[in-house]
């Protein structure tokens, strides 16, 4: 588009000259206000309700506008933890209220709830402009939160008008819908940004619910996990993610999240899997939470999950010998496996195969397909193709979605920088190109938007890039040399077992390797680099800060049995105008434990960095991006009449 054109769409929306000079000056102020809130959380691993609830909270930010609210009042009855409650959970508190109190003394406690909270919303908004702060409104209160906010505490003239207002909001029972919209309305403004580090999917149980509430979020963007990888990986064609993801959802008893959440007809798999399977103890599914399985439905999904593994090795098998610049061919388990005596070759060690069954496995050629089996797996791609809800969530996360995303000055990352041990970058070649660093990424943030252009072919190099991504050894999302799933199902060695880690993660606790890779992506020294993907042993004494404060890990720890692990429940970070806070926090129970016991799941907050000035709009991305918006306005205001 040319510039003159360009010129000529942009006057289109500002019918007269003084309009332009209306928007420059309100850009020009906006530029000058605080930051707002940016919220980082990752590894979110479909544990809906943990999530759900430091999204409600705003990792502890949200207690805190309580506090500051209330801090000028040091002689008001306000109970702090009840107020934070009412605005996480504003339908449940509302219930538990409605129950317990009698009709006069719930009309008191309407009105002194909307009165306390218009305090807090007063106190969240602060910073932004009345403009911001109405579009957050919901249209049918639009006009009675406008006049109840700026007549907080009014002049006697306005009193009447105001006692009125809320007067009649009780009597006409408007009270409760008043109290859930100014509840949301400040979790929206308490954190301007949310950004997702990664695996919003595996092992929990509800990972669709996840993504419901994401789409919710105004402000977001998602830097994608190797567990999300192969979700996307579904949605491109690739019949190896596919498998992956049925497995994976078999071993931890979630096929109901494919079935029932997402529609997906799995029964051609169940016939399948219990036809040519019978139940083994490698393959007993892993139960975190949620109903109980019975026996029955424990016994289909031990099936599946060796039907599953099989046609993964299979697919594997085919991948690894089309794709040699994977470097990948020692994965290849199904050739190196002996039928007969049940035994596998792994670099010339024999070890004797536990469980092991594969009645459709060709030995002469352990890659073939029975048709049976190419058929299914065209049915069930085709069964995820059609699922509406699938396709709008992957869409979603595509389209908000990236491998990093410098931010604010800050580099974020899911997995890693693939390294050598001497802390130089580690170098792949794919496709003719020497990769490293930032290049990787670039490549193979292409590769998967690529994928996308050809869905209905499983076997292009685009689409292998994604299952490369979920566990390739130089993968940036993954980290380590290989994964050894085959292994921990069929081999009882636990040397077999062991997933080295790339060394990036030992030398991220050094300053320089850090400063090194802040400078590939053209970033000052004095930004960070915000991780996830790899859970901090707390309780051993690792600490989530690295390279002396340049480097946040926040695997956010979500998923239960890590919680043995680490000795928390993880972290997120905060980064207001002043600086970053790193959250701690406790495993969460409940909403109802939440409720009406008041509890919370902060249990430390760690000032990360303060910065000696306050960080203004016009210092972040969203500033430089209006002060592009300045410039342009600035020349059609001076050349309005000749354009």
């Amino acid at each position: 588009m040319s510039d003159t054109k360009y010129y000529q769409l942009l006057k289109e929306k500002f019918k007269t000259k003084e309009n332009v000079l209306t928007e420059i000056i309100s850009l020009e102020a906006i530029m000058e206000l605080p930051k707002g809130t940016e919220h980082f959380v990752s590894d979110l691993h479909g544990e809906f309700l943990a999530f759900n609830h430091v999204m409600r909270n705003g990792s502890g930010s949200i207690k805190e506008k309580v506090k500051g609210a209330f801090e000028a009042e040091p002689t008001a009855q306000v109970d702090i933890d009840d107020l934070a409650v009412l605005i996480y959970y504003p339908t449940d508190k509302l219930h538990l209220e409605q129950e317990r109190l009698s009709e006069e003394a719930l009309k008191d406690w309407y009105r002194q709830s909307i009165e306390h909270l218009l305090k807090v919303l007063k106190y969240a908004s602060i910073k932004y402009t009345r403009k911001k702060v109405r579009k957050t409104f919901p249209k049918q209160y639009r006009y009675i939160m406008d006049e109840l906010l700026y007549e907080l505490n009014p002049i006697p003239n306005k009193q009447a008008y105001y006692e009125s207002i809320l007067q009649n909001i009780v009597e006409r029972n408007q009270a409760p819908q008043l109290i859930r919209h100014l509840a949301i309305v400040i979790q929206q403004l308490t954190v301007d940004h949310l950004h997702v580090v990664g695996d919003i999917y595996d092992r929990g149980p509800a990972p669709d619910q996840i993504m419901d509430r994401l789409m919710e979020v105004p402000s977001i963007d998602i830097q994608w996990g190797n567990h999300d990888m192969i979700w996307l990986g579904i949605l491109a064609g690739s019949y190896l993610c596919m498998m992956s993801v049925l497995r994976i959802s078999a071993r931890y008893g979630n096929l109901g999240v494919l079935e029932e959440r997402y529609g997906i007809n799995l029964r051609p798999l169940f016939e399948y899997a219990t036809r040519y399977y019978a139940s083994k103890a490698a393959f007993t599914p892993k139960q975190d939470e949620g109903p109980s399985l019975s026996q029955a439905e424990l016994d289909d999904y031990n099936c599946v999950q060796q039907a599953t593994m099989i046609l993964q090795a299979k697919l594997e098998t085919q991948l690894y010998r089309r794709r040699p610049e994977f470097k990948m061919d020692d994965r290849d388990m199904l050739s190196k496996i002996d039928v007969e005596k049940q035994t596998i070759n792994l670099n010339g060690k024999i070890y004797t195969l536990k469980d092991f069954s594969a009645p459709t496995l060709d030995p002469s050629n352990p890659s073939l397909l029975t048709d049976e089996e190419q058929k299914l797996l065209e049915r069930l791609l085709h069964a995820f193709r059609i699922s509406e809800r699938f396709e709008r969530h992957m869409r979603f996360m595509l389209d908000i979605g990236s491998l990093y995303l410098i931010y604010n000055g800050n580099l974020l990352i899911h997995g890693c920088l693939p390294l050598e041990e001497d802390g130089h970058f580690q170098t792949i070649e794919l496709q003719g190109k020497a990769l490293q660093g930032r290049s990787l990424y670039d490549f193979f943030e292409r590769q998967v938007y690529q994928s996308f252009q050809s869905p209905t072919i499983s076997d292009d190099f685009a689409t292998d890039c994604l299952w490369y991504l979920w566990c390739g050894p130089s993968s940036p999302l993954f980290g380590k040399h290989a994964m050894k799933t085959f292994e921990r199902y069929y081999i009882d060695a636990p040397e077999t077992h062991r997933e080295i880690k790339n060394p990036y993660y030992a030398l991220r606790e050094q300053e320089a390797v850090c400063v090194n890779i802040l400078e590939e992506f053209d970033l000052a020294t004095s930004g960070h680099i915000i991780n996830g993907h790899t859970p901090i042993r707390e309780k051993d004494g690792e600490n989530p800060v690295k390279g002396n404060g340049r480097l946040i890990c926040i695997d956010g720890g979500y998923s239960k049995p890590y919680h043995r692990t680490t000795g928390i429940a993880g972290y997120t970070l905060l980064s207001n105008s002043w600086g970053m806070q790193l959250v701690a926090h406790q495993s969460f129970v409940s909403p109802k434990e939440a409720v009406e016991r008041k509890q919370d799941v902060i249990s430390l907050k760690r000032l990360v960095e303060r910065v000696p000035k306050r960080t203004l709009v016009k210092d972040t991305t969203i500033g430089s991006q209006l002060k592009l918006q300045i410039e342009d306005l600035n020349y059609l205001y001076q050349h309005y009449e000749k354009i």
